[in-house]
């Protein structure tokens, strides 16, 4: 892959002026184009740059409203809801955080219902910011059908993620993020545009056929991980993230997508926990054992250390050449 290196304000700037180019106010820009630069930063390049043409083709389409001014509404002491005005998640995500966790220290627990919104990038972001506020936090979020379930071989699911976070002590937070999929769909994507094959159960060619073709997957379906265990999950997210919060299926944003290439509407559904109320003072510490006992054994690393590490580097990033050219065109030249 022909690669070429920007800086992290490089890559902040080059998403900001596609994104206003293509018809965003300052502030969905930035928050946007803020989420893009710490998942390049973070080594998460299928939530980074690679996501502002979807971004972009939203914004062109009219789908998304580029001049969302999302608020948050406390509705009970212990419940957030915040209507997404039908913008791209990251500003209104950013608007709701301190009063979810400002909730959660008051009531122990508490939860975030966003609607309306377009979410396209990584959960980790959200429940990193509640563990960094010394609260556990769980979210998730629907997609369009890209997964079948187990036993299946048509989509029904999204690739439908999930994401945890446990604060710690003199630690960065414990933080995962996984898509209910084999491999998320932005993975699969590279692979195919890359030249790589996946592990065979990632999903299946339009024939219903197991491969390891990334561009077959792309024609056909990809499968829950873990198989009928995953499918359960991935169901899970469907209720939780649909009409729980008021929102509708993966099939159901299908059915109303305009096929522009980005995300559908859809909510999101967070939950926050003050473990010192839930547990006692002493549950976060406590933790730290269970901490110390995974890193001693040998070859185990915890999910996010690669992450927290790769945010130590703040030098420059490789970024693929001919996504870095696509997007300069399109900051010149969006609609």
């Amino acid at each position: 892959m022909n690669s070429v290196e920007l800086s992290l304000d490089e890559i902040y700037q080059l998403a900001f002026d596609c994104l206003k180019r293509a018809g965003a106010d300052d502030a969905n820009a930035d928050a946007v184009a803020d989420t893009v630069k710490r998942a390049e930063r973070d080594g998460s390049v299928s939530h980074g740059l690679f996501r502002i043409p979807g971004y972009v083709a939203t914004l062109n389409s009219g789908k998304v409203n580029g001049n969302a001014d999302p608020q948050p509404e406390q509705v009970t002491p212990a419940m957030v809801r915040c209507h997404g005005q039908n913008g791209h998640a990251p500003l209104a995500l950013a608007r709701c955080i301190e009063m979810l966790a400002q909730s959660a220290k008051t009531c122990g627990i508490a939860a975030l219902s966003l609607t309306h919104s377009h979410h396209f990038a990584a959960l980790w972001p959200e429940t990193e910011a509640l563990a960094e506020r010394g609260l556990v936090g769980f979210a998730c979020v629907s997609y369009t059908p890209m997964v079948a379930p187990t036993g299946g071989t048509e989509a029904l699911f999204g690739t439908n993620p999930i994401s945890f976070a446990w604060p710690r002590q003199d630690h960065p937070p414990f933080v995962f993020d996984m898509a209910t999929a084999a491999m998320a769909m932005g993975e699969v994507q590279l692979a195919a545009r890359d030249g790589h094959q996946v592990p065979l159960g990632t999903g299946l060619g339009p024939e219903g056929e197991l491969t390891t073709d990334p561009k077959e997957i792309l024609k056909g379906v990809l499968l829950p991980f873990g198989g009928h265990k995953g499918s359960a999950i991935s169901l899970m997210v469907e209720l939780m993230a649909g009409p729980m919060v008021g929102e509708g299926f993966s099939f159901e944003a299908a059915e109303s997508n305009n096929d522009d290439g980005g995300p559908p509407q859809g909510g999101e559904f967070i939950l926050a926990i003050d473990p010192k109320i839930m547990g006692g003072e002493n549950c976060v510490e406590h933790a730290e054992k269970m901490f110390s006992k995974l890193q001693g054994i040998d070859g185990v690393r915890l999910p996010g250390e690669r992450r927290h590490k790769l945010r130590q580097d703040t030098g420059p990033r490789k970024v693929n050449s001919e996504l870095i050219s696509k997007l300069r065109a399109l900051a010149q030249n969006s609609q």
